[in-house]
């Protein structure tokens, strides 16, 4: 029986090989060969009042953290648009973008989407070079952002 993609019919896990990623508005459908730690966690306040009759603390939400995301991709012939944006970082001041990966299914559909907004980079990584070596050279970008929106297709 074949999918048709109502939620319904959805009792496989999605494939996570099929994705684009857009950085901004000039750098659309970007080809990355991985891309990592797309996590929040919330921060833990513990407190314990003073009349309280457990002797224990209690555990509340505190600050959102978000980890940075990390994105690999092959080094192409005259294609400096990731340094060139860490290039615009000075004290204090960076050209903040709004980051969108997209999940894609098997018809090229958008299926899942986390935005990251107000990121820059503040990591790149360039390839190792190996005279025996036969790999592909990978740059490694690493973005921080202040906010994750996960949001489905």
């Amino acid at each position: 029986m074949a999918a048709t993609g109502k939620k319904e019919d959805s009792t496989w896990p999605m494939p996570k090989f099929r994705f684009e990623v857009d950085l901004g508005t000039e750098m659309k459908g970007v080809a990355f060969q991985e891309v990592s730690g797309m996590d929040v966690e919330n921060q833990i306040i513990e407190y314990r009042k003073s009349n309280s009759k457990l002797f224990s603390v209690e555990k509340m939400p505190g600050i959102v953290k978000y980890g940075n995301i990390t994105m690999k991709r092959g080094v192409f012939v005259n294609d400096n648009t990731f340094w060139n944006w860490h290039a615009e970082i000075s004290m204090n001041t960076i050209k903040r973008r709004t980051v969108i990966i997209r999940l894609l299914d098997e018809n090229g559909k958008v299926t899942m989407q986390w935005q990251l907004n107000d990121a820059w980079p503040t990591k790149i990584t360039s390839t190792d070079l190996k005279s025996d070596g036969n790999e592909v050279a990978v740059d490694t970008l690493e973005i921080a952002h202040q906010q994750l929106i996960i949001t489905n297709g």
